[in-house]
Order: structure tokens, then sequence, then C-alpha cells
């Protein structure tokens, strides 16, 4: 280090100097400063705000401020928070539910801290300006500003966390924790756990494992550019069938939108950390590749080696969501065309028994997987929606029920899940899947051209719907008393249907 310039500021009230070596600042705090608060979601395109820290008090993205622009000025990260100040907006979020897996609301909370510094007065208008800047997949955002609204009044209500925890692992397929802490963001994610002295692996440009010892060294070995953006529109890459329909359907190339990119970790000869944390990632890394990487490159190199995608590696190489078109008949029989996706079928025709259901081949570089939440089986229920005029209570197999209704005045869904557990948990996976079904018809798509390759590699790219943007959600929750099971699968189903029975969306995304 001695060869390398110094910068010195401050971090959290303390006195730091780090190298310069070209590092932005979410990289010199995570990697020189164990600061983890601080996310890395986008990597780093500015775009998913789950790196926010203050600086000089104001909310500002790590990522794409280079460390040495920093010198001499004050960063605050959600750490450097009091210790009233973090259980006050941990107990908020914690309360309403505002934080499922807790990636993105540590950014979030360090921005809602900096307008209520600025303009403690601030409206939900104002919350949701605000929120313009950050990515949630999990929340549908309601339950954010909820948190605001309840961030002095929140009380620990004696809530019973442990079934809060059932609940929240059956909603979202992985084992998952409740707790103040991880909306604080100590979720115990992959690469916040990872040895100090691990070496870093990052992808080339041409597909090769670059290997240094920091991000940002491997980064620069590897000569990734991130943040490519386009003009192409998305397309719909399957053709209706033919014939003489009561309605059709087409979808678009869809990411599942995850916000931690596939990061693991190994010693050598000792099994990866998975990248399926405090989450599921929508089934989005069921399959990821970077375990076996990991456990390949610690043994190589005799020490411990992170293995990271970048954004743009997870929407290259990550599973997609089966596009699809269909045809059907207001009796509910039809034929549904999907990209070619193994074991998708059979979900297919638990819920719509009379669409014969086809592969097809189309031209791309992209997966599409069956493990992604809810594939091929939603756009299935909300076809045949559309073709019979009416949406009838969705119920998968082994799954809880949801009946929903969309129009002017917001989204209204009732459910029954079994036994509730927590009604926070509950309600906050229904709100999340309500908007997430909202989203996938009014905004999601990925720009991919006619000869299958992905375009836009930005996180914005995904179209998710912005809290801005998404309707009142009012959820009804039946207490069916029997055992509990997932709900929030139907609730995706049921809303994306009743969204593109209001809007008549027979081409997706319709905004």
């Amino acid at each position: 280090m001695s060869d390398v310039p110094i910068i010195e500021f401050e971090v959290d009230g303390q006195q730091v100097q780090v190298p310069d070596d070209g590092s932005n600042l979410l990289g010199t705090l995570r990697d020189y400063l164990d600061k983890r608060s601080a996310k890395d979601g986008c990597s780093p395109q500015g775009q998913c705000g789950c790196c926010t820290v203050l600086i000089d008090g104001q909310p500002r993205v790590a990522c794409v401020t280079p460390t040495r622009r920093v010198k001499g000025r004050s960063i605050t990260t959600l750490e450097g928070f009091s210790a009233e100040e973090r259980a006050r907006w941990g107990g908020a979020f914690c309360a309403t539910g505002a934080s499922q897996c807790g990636f993105c609301t540590p950014g979030i909370i360090v921005r809602l801290a900096g307008l209520e510094e600025k303009k403690p007065d601030a409206t939900e208008e104002d919350v949701q300006r605000a929120l313009s800047a950050h990515l949630c997949r999990c929340t549908g955002w309601q339950t954010i500003i909820e948190a605001w609204n309840q961030r002095d009044t929140a009380v620990d209500d004696g809530r019973d966390l442990d079934a809060a925890a059932q609940r929240a692992e059956l909603e979202g397929g992985n084992v998952q924790a409740v707790s103040i802490s991880v909306a604080l963001g100590d979720g115990g994610f992959a690469d916040d756990r990872a040895p100090a002295d691990a070496l870093v692996a990052v992808l080339s440009e041409t597909g090769e494992w670059v290997v240094g010892e920091s991000l940002h060294q491997a980064r620069t070995m590897a000569g990734k550019v991130q943040g490519r953006r386009t003009t192409l529109e998305p397309s719909h890459p399957v053709a209706v069938p033919d014939g003489e329909w009561a309605a059709t359907l087409q979808t678009s190339w869809v990411d599942p939108a995850y916000l931690e990119t596939d990061a693991a970790w190994a010693l050598p000869g000792e099994p990866a950390v998975s990248p399926l944390t405090n989450g599921g990632a929508f089934g989005g890394k069921v399959d990821s590749s970077v375990t076996g990487v990991a456990e390949r490159l610690a043994t190589e190199h005799g020490r411990a080696v992170r293995v990271l995608y970048s954004r743009e590696d997870s929407i290259r190489l990550g599973a997609k969501r089966p596009p699809v078109a269909g045809g059907a008949h207001a009796d509910g029989t039809g034929v549904l065309h999907v990209v070619a996706t193994p074991g998708i079928d059979e979900a297919i025709a638990a819920v719509a028994p009379g669409l014969a259901v086809e592969h097809v081949q189309v031209p791309t570089e992209l997966r599409t997987s069956s493990d992604i939440r809810g594939a091929g089986w939603v756009e299935a229920v909300a076809l045949v929606a559309l073709a019979t005029g009416e949406l009838t209570r969705v119920q998968p197999p082994g799954s809880g029920w949801a009946e929903a209704t969309v129009n002017d005045d917001g989204i209204t869904v009732q459910v029954g899940a079994g036994a509730v557990l927590d009604e926070v948990v509950l309600r906050s996976y229904c709100i999340g899947a309500a908007h997430m079904g909202y989203s996938l018809v009014m905004g999601e798509a990925l720009a991919v051209d006619q000869g299958g390759i992905v375009k836009d590699l930005t996180v914005r790219s995904f179209g998710v719907v912005r809290a801005a943007d998404t309707p009142t959600i009012t959820i009804e929750i039946t207490d069916d008393h029997g055992p509990a099971v997932n709900v929030s699968d139907a609730v995706f189903a049921a809303v994306a249907a009743a969204t593109a029975l209001h809007v008549n969306a027979t081409a997706w995304p319709h905004g």
C-alpha cells in the first residue's frame, strides 16, 4: 500500500485511510472498510439504489461515486446511524412488513432518513418520488410507505417472529428470517459473509473467469463495461396459434428481477455458500453456476474465492420467464405456445386443463426455466380469464386460494392460506405478489433482438412498475384454520389475470 496514494475521509464518524486504486465508493466501503449494509444490486449502474449512503448528509449511490471524489468528506452508512435511529427505522420496516429479503431496504432507509432530515413534513408523494431512485422486487412498495408513516409509532407488539419466519419461508420458497436486523441489511447474504481475504472472480467479456485480489482489480482485469442501454423496443417472440379465438395473449422475455446478483464463495475443499440465502430469488437462482465455479476456483488457488455475477451477467445467463402466445375459446379450451421449457406442462395443466401446451423453438441466447415463479401457468390463467370474460378463484395444487379485482380504484385481493401464522408477513407477501402480477402485465419486458440477443443490460430495463405508478392494494385474509400453505403465488396469478381483464391486455407489457 506504501506505493499507492492514500485517500482520507470520514466514515460513520471515524477518519479512515484507503488506497487510491480507482475503486468506487461502494467497493471501498465493502472490501476495505467492512461496511456491508450498502449492497451491490446493479454492479455498478447507479440504478437500483441498494448502495445509497449519505455524503455530507445527502443521499447518494456509492457504486458510481469514485472513492477519490469523497476525499475529505463525511460518509454515513446505515451502520453509522445511532442505535436509536437503527431501532426506529428497522422497527418500522419490520412492523409493517416493509422488508422481506432485506437486500434493498438499507439503501431505502438511508434515502428516507435523508428525506426526513431535509423535509420532516414530507408527503407520501414525496416518499414515492424518493423511491424512484430505488428498485424493490419483494414488497410492492406500499408497505415501505406505511413504514415511513409509522416510523415514530411502530412498537414491539409481542409478535412471534419464529412464526413470522415460517410464513416467510412458505411464501418465499427458501429459509428466511424476520427481524429488525434483516430490515437493516443483516440477512446473511452470500457476499456479505465472505472472508475478508478472499480472492474475487468475475466474468470477462469473453466469458472467462478472471481472479483478482479485490472486486475492483478483478473487474479491471476482466475489462467489464457496465450499464449498456438500447433504444430497441421489447417484442413478442412467439406467434399466436392459428385459429378463431375468443381471446389471445402474447408475452415478452421477462427477467425475474431479483436484486442481489448471483454470488457465492467457497473455501478449498468445502461446499460453496449458496446464492439462495435470505430469499428465494423467485426461482431465478435455483441452478446458478456460481457455486460450482467457487468450489473449483477455491481448490485451484488454495484460498477462499468469491464468485460474483455482474448485473449484465445475471441478465445474460440467469433463467428467464418463458415467453408465451396462445389463443382460447369462451369455454376455456385452446392452445398455448411456450418457448421450450422442460417441466412446465404439468403446472399449466393444473390450472388451465383446457389448454393444449405446445413447445416452440425461437432464436435466443437466453434460457428459460420452469422454476421461475408462476412460469407459464400465470399466463395460462390470464388467457382463460380473457377468453371467458371472468376470473374464478385461483388455487394451484397444494396452495392457498386467491380472488382478485382490479379497477380504477385499485387492487383488492381475498386470500386463504390456512393458518395465518403472522398477518404482517402474510399481508406483505400478498402485496408484493399483487404488485408483481400487476407489473408483469403493465411494465415488464426485456429488449431482445430478432437473433435472440438481449440488448438492454441495465436493471431499469426490467420494467418493474415504480411506487408512484402502483395502485393501492388491499388484502383481505381469511383464516382457513388448516395447515399453513403458500398463497402469494396464487395472488400473483389472480392479480395478473384481473389486471389483464381490466385493461384488456392481450399483449404484455400493456403499459
